[in-house]
């Protein structure tokens, strides 16, 4: 078994990563008194007995403690920082690529653009990742680059309160079902994040669905997807986080995903439709096209456990049934605040519950690399994964050295 500082020391990704629940504790008391944002504590013990506990009934009460993240990233100097402070937290501990996403919707505010709001997080992503450029560890001892890609998240609905973007649309309510209003939403950042990528030159590297799952389906947003499809940009959806299997082929059929957020419930044929004759055949037919397809799964262990409690323990996490099917999976944290975890945490986990051998994890920590959404070339990627995995190796190899023999 590795020990925990080798796992801190080799290289990783995080693919699924939340940026308005990634904060620093400290981060959000201070941002909250600068911002007369009212808080349950003002303290980091406070905040986690009450909001960001180790349990939840819910994903939707998992959710709950957004309000007060989202409440604090309302300008730039704001979700500049906090996407500052997310590049180093990650590189810290060995991360080298990170896909950060956000909702930017949520965040735009009068004079306080759509394309400021994803300007910012580039530009706290950027810094830390010039200045990670200049350490030794880079320059004179070979380390990977820090790299990073946004991914801009639609919402599958809209608390009204939550941005006074919304607001604009709330006026249309009594005219139309919200479902259409959502749709209207998702399309306008599918257009926004294509011309930001393509005008701006922001490294905006997929479109993502993003909220709470039962109720409010992926085909609201088809037309978003399909925009940002033909437009070149890749798409991962959270899906078979609270839903069932046909949420997840929903995902990959109609909004034409690359990839799958969560991907809990993929194997559940309990939670299939009446329309499903027959929903083991159907588990294993989706199972057997994720894995002809290479559709990775951006697998959250530590959310996942929260969010849905009857899983229990680890054991019994769906991730054990991936590696058994061969599928390519990879291990994301989700929020490092909300679940109070890390990549290193994840990994810990995984090695630890399903007894990964040393090929098992070099291939789970592979795929974080070869399935991201890399902003570069095809022949960039390709090379810098061939870098990162390069000194994987160097990492695994020194520890080995250092083992005594049997």
């Amino acid at each position: 078994m590795l020990p925990i500082d080798v796992i801190r020391a080799l290289p990783k990704t995080d693919l699924h990563l939340h940026l308005d629940g990634s904060l620093r504790e400290q981060t959000l008391i201070e941002l909250a008194k600068e911002r007369n944002v009212e808080l349950p504590s003002y303290t980091v013990e406070g905040l986690n007995e009450t909001v960001f506990r180790p349990n939840y009934a819910s994903l939707v009460e998992y959710l709950q403690g957004f309000s007060y993240t989202n409440a604090v990233m309302i300008d730039k100097e704001a979700i500049e920082r906090i996407a500052y402070e997310l590049a180093w937290d990650n590189i810290n501990e060995g991360v080298r690529y990170i896909e950060v996403r956000f909702a930017p919707q949520l965040h735009v505010r009068p004079g306080f653009s759509i394309d400021e709001v994803c300007q910012a997080v580039n530009d706290g992503l950027r810094r830390a990742q010039q200045e990670h450029a200049q350490t030794v560890e880079v320059k004179e001892k070979g380390e990977p680059l820090f790299h990073y890609g946004l991914i801009v998240c639609a919402m599958r609905f809209f608390v009204a309160p939550s941005s006074p973007w919304f607001g604009n649309l709330i006026a249309l309510m009594s005219e139309t079902h919200a479902e259409e209003l959502y749709a209207v939403a998702s399309l306008e950042l599918a257009k926004a994040a294509v011309r930001m990528r393509d005008e701006l030159g922001l490294p905006i590297v997929g479109f993502d669905l993003a909220g709470a799952e039962f109720g409010h389906p992926a085909s609201t947003h088809i037309e978003a997807y399909n925009y940002v499809h033909k437009n070149f940009m890749q798409k991962t959806v959270h899906a078979g986080e609270a839903y069932g299997p046909e949420s997840i082929f929903q995902a990959i059929t109609d909004l034409h995903a690359d990839r799958i957020g969560h991907g809990y419930h993929l194997f559940s044929p309990e939670l299939c439709g009446p329309s499903i004759k027959d929903p083991q055949k159907y588990v294993d037919a989706l199972c057997r096209y994720i894995a002809d397809h290479r559709i990775t799964i951006e697998v959250c262990i530590t959310s996942n456990l929260q969010t849905n409690p009857d899983i229990g323990t680890p054991q019994n996490h769906a991730f054990g049934k991936m590696l058994e099917n061969k599928l390519s999976a990879t291990l994301c944290t989700d929020n490092r605040l909300v679940s109070h975890t890390t990549v290193t945490n994840e990994l810990k986990i995984a090695l630890d519950t399903f007894k990964l051998n040393r090929s098992q994890l070099r291939d789970i920590i592979a795929y974080g690399f070869k399935r991201s959404f890399f902003p570069g070339t095809y022949k960039e990627r390709r090379s810098y994964v061939r870098q990162v995995l390069n000194y994987y190796d160097k990492v695994i190899d020194e520890y080995a050295a250092g083992q005594p023999k049997q």
